[in-house]
């Protein structure tokens, strides 16, 4: 394998960055107030209670102390914005800065969630249009926009599935979860109060149909299913699948986390799916990640619709309103109708992409990622060979050797420039490498992401210890997880002078 290895192509002027406290020194400040022209106030006057005192160790600082500091350390953040975010499973697409031009509308930001109906109907349309262009998309009849994330959305889904199995006279109690699922399905069917029973994967990367027929009894609730699953597969036998928890009385709930890989070209309700989430913030592409913000409406069939939360909007004679009169419902999922801005985002994508727009997005992910797998598998073998769909699930088999593992790799990548991808996901893959490019990425960037993992996997040959040090040109080396896991250090100690 012939690979000319190259320098870091983000390369900067990076140094360790000291914390804010150790950045200045005794007296130094960052104003100078001109004298007071009125009288001072008598601050003994106010009660302590309410009086704050002077703060132990605070940092002392100019003005160009404080900015210079904040921007070295912006510049060592990494984000969609500056490059390929290859994480598997995720969906860091980039967000098109109209999406949040529109959700600053005055009118939709700063409209008070406890307004009266009538004084909101523009943002209740939102809603309202939003949630017709998901039904559209998916195939199924309605929609809740409460949960505020996928794995909320996951858990709002089982507690209607749970409610339908109450009002039948037939609770059960089990929930069955593939191997390859998402790891917050089975955590949210156990939230719901189900036990959890896993369906092993086929040699083909599938949900094994015989292992689900045989645990389907009357017993199971239903079945928690990714697709395309996390090893990026679509479900061959979807059809088979659905029939076989339908014909004991279960139904089928659906992750829709990967749902960037159908939009456009399949949907989930002409499968027979009874409840499904999806994710705003992925999909959709409203801003993720460090914890939010997120949105993970949930779509029922027919036989769900009554259990979905309240309230609901509704249009009655031209006007929007609020359906609270809803006998079965599960109730009230979050507070409102959960990040209302993040459905403003998500309906100017769906408006500004039209059908044929979201398709190609679909068709485009679909096609990078397997463009990716194509230049990569001679080095990293792919898990299996089953055509895959919006991501590439790779392996080290072929560094393992030599020593080096998917670690290594991930932190080698940061060399070059790039943020690593998903690793050891799914675990049903051995040192898995997990990469999903996303429709917005270019072929130039893609091709870039491609010689710098061919360059790793070529140091791997030649010099492999290379590689099991890396990180080398970030301003902190190769960190010692475990330790930081179980002995973080949250308390800053200020210095003695």
């Amino acid at each position: 394998m012939s690979v000319e290895l190259k320098a870091p192509r983000r390369a900067g002027v990076l140094r360790e960055e000291p914390t804010i406290f150790e950045v200045g020194s005794r007296g130094r400040v960052g104003h100078s107030l001109p004298p007071l022209d009125v009288p001072e106030a008598d601050l003994s006057k106010i009660p302590e209670s309410v009086r704050r005192g002077p703060i132990d160790g605070m940092p002392e600082v100019s003005e160009v102390d404080v900015v210079r500091h904040f921007v070295r350390i912006s510049r060592l953040n990494y984000a969609v914005d500056l490059g390929l975010y290859p994480l598997g499973s995720c969906t860091m697409k980039y967000n098109p800065k109209i999406n949040e031009e529109l959700a600053r509308v005055e009118g939709l930001a700063r409209a008070h969630p406890m307004q009266d109906p009538e004084t909101v109907q523009g943002c209740l349309r939102v809603i309202w249009e939003l949630e017709k262009s998901l039904r559209q998309i998916t195939g199924m009849p309605r929609f809740t926009l409460q949960p505020a994330a996928g794995a909320h959305g996951e858990m709002v889904g089982i507690l209607m599935v749970r409610a339908h199995h109450v009002k039948s006279g037939r609770p059960r109690s089990t929930i069955l979860v593939p191997d390859s699922a998402h790891g917050t399905n089975p955590a949210s069917a156990a939230m719901a109060g189900y036990k959890v029973e896993q369906i092993p994967t086929n040699a083909r990367g599938c949900i094994d149909l015989g292992a689900l027929r045989a645990k389907m009894t009357e017993d199971v609730a239903g079945l928690m299913l990714t697709n395309p699953n996390t090893l990026g597969i679509f479900e061959e036998e979807i059809e088979g699948i659905v029939a076989s928890v339908h014909e004991k009385g279960g139904l089928v709930y659906m992750d829709g986390a990967n749902m960037n890989a159908l939009v456009g070209v399949a949907r989930p309700g002409d499968m027979g799916i009874d409840v499904l989430h999806l994710n705003l913030h992925k999909t959709f592409s409203t801003p993720h990640g460090g914890g939010g913000p997120g949105s993970g409406p949930v779509g029922v069939s027919k036989v769900l619709e009554p259990y979905l939360p309240t309230p609901l909007v509704e249009e009655s004679s031209g006007r929007l309103v609020l359906a609270e009169n809803r006998p079965d419902s599960i109730g009230r999922v979050s507070s409102f109708f959960g990040n209302f801005g993040m459905h403003v985002r998500a309906l100017a994508y769906i408006r500004s992409l039209g059908p044929d727009g979201l398709r190609m997005v679909a068709e485009r992910a679909v096609l990078n990622a397997n463009y990716i797998r194509a230049k990569l598998k001679d080095v990293y073998p792919v898990a299996f060979e089953t055509p895959s769909l919006h991501e590439a699930i790779l392996s080290d088999k072929l560094l393992e050797p030599k020593g080096v593992r998917t670690l290594d790799v991930a932190k080698r990548l940061l060399d070059y420039g790039f943020h690593p991808p998903t690793i050891y996901f799914p675990l049903v893959v051995h040192g898995a490498i997990m990469i999903e490019p996303t429709e917005t990425e270019s072929k130039a960037e893609i091709d870039a992401f491609i010689d710098a993992m061919r360059a790793i996997a070529a140091e791997a040959e030649s010099d492999p210890e290379m590689v099991r040090k890396a990180p080398h040109t970030t301003p902190i080396g190769r960190l010692d997880e475990a330790e930081a896991a179980r002995r973080p250090r949250l308390r800053f100690t200020p210095r003695e002078d």
